[in-house]
């Protein structure tokens, strides 16, 4: 019988994926809200299997790496603004400040207050650091359009979301290597620094760009009118975007991540107005959401289920710390003397999303090295536990007022109100 149920549950969850977006609108509640708690509802049910992440660590690690890719396609096809030094000065700030000062802040608390060796709090601080691009959809752009002025909020959000998932996995491997019997800290750097810290990177970078370029041409430019898939385009072409990049990057050794993102940057860029973008993001949207909603069932049934035994209070400590302090205290100082406001900058800085690649940076490393992974995974639950529902029961007033403000100020333009230069914030 437990087939045939899981099929209901699938099938069920998609549907409420589909309603329940509709009844939530303007309320303080969101999707992933919800779906956690069917899934802790789930969990506390007597008969059904056991959810544990430990025992399906293959099966977690490739179904939250799917989740992760298909949502840095959407958020790269989103994203209006051209790429740029100026532009992205936002989105450049919170890569280079703020999410190496919550790596280290995380991995100090991990290690002086919760007790992980050092391994292990580094591995904690590189799976709690990026802002997730699946759950914070609520103040991400929502979909393509033709124009370029997208408020600071939303662009620096959904920007620093669809880059720093792929930044922070030189971390990751860093955890790794320090996890290698008879590891030293400084035979693990040496050979990171080089492979895992620049090559990787730059491969990733690189290889998104030639998928986005050659597949840019194969869309939009070909002579031949029959292999010109934006004439009559299909949603699902971008799922093939999303597992060339991926797959080819990571066959080259560099970061997938990164690579999905730049792909669909350089297709967006590439003709900018299309509505084929719109078409693929909408398509891309429905298939995060589908999956997601299965994921948050899954997750709010393991911690129900025993994901948390291991909690000890001071790891538990670690979790509330990164959400309420850590993050908006590097997130302000990341973007100190930018173009916003001090109320502006402190949206951007609080609303550092928790989620599902957090989920996959753990079953991935526990794959990899030895971590005492019964206090990893409850550490990190908890903590994409409180994101979502701290995260999820503000998001929709705040994104309110900050459409009321931009209102209220008039039109903006990159942070900056074009009619009146005094007003110090659009939000």
């Amino acid at each position: 019988m437990l087939e045939p149920l899981v099929f209901a549950l699938a099938g069920g969850s998609a549907l409420l994926a589909a309603m329940l977006p509709r009844l939530f609108n303007g309320r303080p509640i969101s999707l992933p809200i919800a779906f956690l708690a069917l899934g802790v509802v789930l969990g506390v049910i007597p008969g059904l299997p056991s959810v544990d992440p430990l025992e399906h660590e293959e099966g977690t690690k490739i179904v939250t790496e799917i989740v992760v890719i298909i949502s840095l396609m959407g958020a790269g096809l989103a994203i209006d603004r051209p790429v740029g030094w100026r532009r992205w000065s936002t989105t450049w700030r919170l890569l280079a400040v703020a999410m190496p000062l919550t790596i280290a802040l995380v991995a100090i608390t991990g290690s002086l207050l919760g007790g992980l060796p050092l391994a292990a709090a580094v591995l904690l601080g590189a799976a709690l650091a990026p802002t997730d691009p699946v759950l914070a959809g609520d103040v991400q752009v929502a979909e393509p359009s033709e124009e370029t002025d997208e408020d600071e909020v939303r662009f620096a959000l959904t920007s620093e979301a669809g880059l720093n998932d792929g930044a922070a996995f030189p971390a990751v491997y860093l955890a790794i290597a320090l996890a290698a019997p008879a590891a030293t800290v400084g035979g693990a750097l040496g050979g990171w620094a080089l492979e895992d810290l620049l090559l990787r990177l730059v491969i990733g970078v690189v290889g998104g760009l030639a998928v986005g370029w050659v597949l840019s041409h194969l869309f939009f430019r070909t002579g031949v009118e029959s292999l010109r898939l934006s004439d009559n385009v299909e949603g699902f072409t971008a799922l093939a975007v999303t597992f060339l990049a991926y797959g080819l990057t990571e066959l080259a050794h560099g970061y997938g991540f990164v690579a999905v993102f730049v792909a669909a940057c350089a297709i967006r860029g590439a003709e900018r107005s299309h509505g084929a973008h719109q078409v693929a993001h909408s398509f891309v949207e429905q298939i995060e959401r589908m999956l997601t909603a299965w994921l948050l069932l899954l997750l709010g049934a393991a911690l129900a289920d025993g994901l948390l035994d291991a909690l000890t209070w001071q790891l538990a400590l670690v979790a509330v710390l990164l959400i309420v302090v850590i993050r908006p205290l590097v997130g302000m100082l990341s973007l100190a003397r930018t173009a916003g406001g001090w109320r502006e900058r402190g949206v951007i800085s609080f609303f550092g999303v928790r989620g599902i690649g957090s989920l996959y940076y753990v079953a991935y490393a526990l794959g990899e090295a030895s971590f005492p992974g019964e206090e990893m995974w409850a550490t990190v639950g908890l903590a994409v536990a409180i994101s979502v529902v701290l995260h999820g029961a503000t998001a929709t007033p705040v994104v309110a007022w900050l459409d009321r403000r931009r209102s209220l100020h008039g039109h903006v333009h990159h942070g900056r109100d074009i009619e009146d230069p005094s007003i110090d914030l659009h939000i």
